[in-house]
């Protein structure tokens, strides 16, 4: 059986989001200055979103609330996702680190679905 959840720091998915936050935050260190307040900012807003949803979610009295929240953190990765990628076409990010940041953005996004998946069969059960 797996470990009580007694906060959201607790859930696993949240713990892989925060360790992509400072993932993003180490490679954006190395784009050109002139990108601070454009491409920079938006990589790290979309990628500290995820746990900020995750949180937020989880601290809500309604399950689907909890849910909705979910599926923000998870468009989030859609847009960092899109994000890294023209990172890498401009040539601010290798394709290998552009790699390992969209595995672990997958990685969330299975874990994101599955547990909007628990939440609603407990919802609806």
């Amino acid at each position: 059986m797996g470990a009580e959840i007694r906060s959201f720091r607790d859930l696993v998915v949240w713990q892989k989001a925060m360790i992509l936050v400072e993932l993003v935050y180490a490679i954006t260190k190395q784009f050109p200055v002139d990108e601070r307040y454009a491409l920079t900012s938006q990589l790290k807003r979309a990628s500290v979103s995820v746990p900020s949803n995750i949180a937020e979610g989880y601290g809500r009295q309604s399950t689907v609330d909890y849910i909705r929240f979910l599926k923000v953190a998870q468009g989030s990765l859609y847009e960092l996702g899109t994000q890294l990628e023209l990172a890498c076409h401009l040539e601010f990010v290798s394709a290998d680190e552009m790699k390992e940041a969209l595995e672990l953005c997958a990685e969330i996004e299975k874990m994101l679905v599955a547990l909007v998946a628990k939440l609603r069969a407990r919802k609806d059960g």
